[in-house]
């Protein structure tokens, strides 16, 4: 169906092989730009903390220190100013995370995203990280594919269930190449961005994120973001009862800390403009505190840690190298304080890394605490570093399955699944009873632009047009006067609907429901009930489901369905069962809804 502003002139819909052959187009176009994405952030971050032009990778959190010492400070407020001079510029919708506004895309604005978003979000975002911004990768790329995926179906001229589509399958596409977790990408389109899930939105997704996914790894290597250098605990280790207790323990504070962290980053995302009205002052401001921190930390424990996504301080706590509690309690921490003032400051990056840094720091200073209370306990400190990681990510999204899915693909350690399901179950139910939007609609609720907070299966598409229609009907002549119809409806019991036949075939429909206007008449008088009748109109069995009946009436742009009997050759009008308009289609969803 086409949306709302869509015409019929304007769109095409195409079929179900054009669809999937754009979508591996998006997919493929994906991958080669979370290429370009990625090298162009090792290689600012090289010419930003050591002055060289070099795409070696080095780590940032973890390896060496800049020898710029004191002026660490300005570089993430240089990187900062620049981020907001090209947004402002160039395209306001490219700062923040990017996750947000592709939601808001979906639901407010038909699934259209500016092209030239691709393009300032690349750059925008590969200023932020590389400067020192400690925000993540995820939430870039995942706006720069939906930007793609958008633009070929802009250009396509795609009705906009079918540009939503192109969008959700670049977003899949974004994650799987940066993360090289194809299995969790498609569960983060699913959960979050499609409004619908079906065959038809299903399969774009698959191929686009497949073809990122071959990409990525051709580049990149097919190795696991994250490889662990043993498996730590075994399963039986695992089911001590001890140890499930604990397991719904780091839950429960996972939820908590994921709660902190949306409502610490919704208030920075306030005070910050209130504090600072003009743009470059609140970057400067701002980012002078990330350089700070950054200074402090190398001071203090010779590495920067939380500067970028974190991804090299995560793969520092599930290897081992940071297991003493207080850094590990700072660093949680640390990074909900320095994520939320990047955002809040103007920072283009995404949240969804920095979770999975909180949620390492929470759980490996949860482990450390176990440890500390009993040396001998038979699960280490990077086991729960994994557990957290998960449990605050999906605290924070509410997306159960794609934060189990992808901590399974990024560590490949099975023996963790039990233990991540029910930390991220209680997590999430926590999260939930605190507060009910998760980390990206409630930054829409602020911006006064709500989605869904629970997206129903469509089960009312699967209704049959007779359990929806409305069967207070009756029949009568085309030529009967308009005097003569009102007597004889009024005798009749006032139906909805009568149904006009003419020379024993069907007219038109003239409508007694107040919610269905009859045509316009034009100030003349009409003298039979012809005169009145709505004549565009689809005819549909009594046992067709209301996806095809939908269906038809788009198709056909027509105002009613006259449901007749399922049986063959041409319908007369005693075979005319009932009806379905626009109101009766409403009161068949909010019956589905509210069951």
């Amino acid at each position: 169906m086409s949306g709302a502003g869509d015409t019929q002139d304007s769109t095409r819909e195409v079929n179900m092989i054009v669809l999937t052959l754009l979508a591996l187009a998006v997919g493929l176009a994906t991958g080669v730009g979370a290429v370009i994405f990625r090298s162009m952030l090792v290689g600012l971050h090289n010419f930003f903390f050591f002055g060289e032009l070099s795409l070696t990778p080095t780590s940032g959190a973890t390896g060496p220190l800049s020898p710029l010492g004191f002026l660490i400070i300005l570089v993430p407020v240089a990187g900062g100013v620049a981020v907001v001079w090209l947004t402002r510029r160039f395209a306001p919708e490219a700062k923040g995370g990017g996750i947000t506004d592709v939601m808001d895309a979906v639901y407010h604005r038909e699934g259209k995203i500016r092209p030239r978003v691709a393009v300032v979000k690349t750059i925008a975002s590969a200023l932020s990280i590389g400067s020192g911004a400690t925000v993540g990768r995820e939430g870039p790329i995942v706006q720069i594919g939906s930007a793609i995926g958008s633009a070929v179906a802009q250009f396509s001229r795609l009705p906009s269930w079918q540009r939503i589509t192109l969008l959700a399958a670049g977003a899949s596409a974004g994650i799987s190449a940066t993360f090289n977790t194809p299995l969790g990408a498609v569960l983060f389109a699913l959960e979050l961005i499609l409004p619908e899930i079906s065959a038809r939105t299903f399969l774009p997704v698959v191929i686009a994120t497949g073809s990122a996914t071959y990409v990525g790894r051709v580049v990149f290597g097919s190795y696991p973001a994250f490889v662990l250098p043993e498996i730590y605990f075994s399963a039986s280790e695992m089911d001590h009862i001890f140890n499930l207790g604990s397991f719904v323990v780091l839950g429960l504070l996972s939820g908590l800390v994921a709660w902190g962290f949306i409502r610490t980053l919704l208030f920075a995302g306030e005070v910050m403009p209130r504090r600072f009205p003009n743009e470059y002052m609140r970057a400067a401001a701002g980012f002078a505190g990330i350089g700070i921190a950054l200074f402090l930390f190398a001071h203090f424990t010779g590495h920067y840690y939380i500067i970028g996504g974190g991804y090299d301080a995560i793969a520092a706590i599930l290897e081992g190298h940071v297991t003493s509690f207080a850094l590990l309690a700072v660093l949680c921490l640390a990074q909900v304080l320095a994520t939320s003032l990047s955002i809040g400051s103007g920072a283009s990056g995404g949240v969804f890394a920095p979770m999975l840094f909180i949620g390492a720091a929470l759980g490996g200073a949860f482990g450390a605490f176990l440890h500390m209370v009993d040396k001998s306990h038979g699960i280490g400190i990077p086991d729960y570093a994994i557990i957290g990681m998960a449990a605050v990510a999906g605290g924070g999204t509410g997306a159960a399955m794609t934060a189990i899915t992808m901590n399974f693909e990024m560590t490949r350690d099975y023996n963790i699944i039990v233990p991540l399901i029910i930390a991220v179950a209680v997590s999430i139910g926590l999260r939930r009873a605190l507060m009910a939007d998760n980390i990206f609609s409630a930054e829409l609720v602020r911006r006064g632009r709500p989605v869904p907070k629970d997206r129903y299966s469509n089960l009312y598409l699967v209704r049959s047009a007779r359990e929806v229609m409305d069967s207070n009907i009756a029949v009568m002549s085309a030529d009967l006067s308009v005097a003569d119809a009102a007597h004889w409806v009024t005798e009749a019991g006032m139906p909805n609907f009568l149904v006009l036949q003419a020379e024993g075939r069907i007219h038109g429909v003239v409508s007694l429901d107040s919610r269905i206007r009859t045509p316009e008449l034009l100030g003349r008088d009409p003298e039979t009930v012809r005169d009145m009748a709505i004549v565009d109109y689809v005819i549909v069995r009594e046992n067709n489901i209301l996806e095809e009946v939908m269906r038809r009436l788009a198709q056909r742009n027509a105002k009613l369905a006259l449901v007749v009997k399922d049986k063959p050759g041409v319908p007369r009008p005693a075979d005319v069962l009932g009806i379905i308009g626009k109101p009766q289609l409403a009161d068949a969803i909010l019956k589905t809804q509210m069951r």
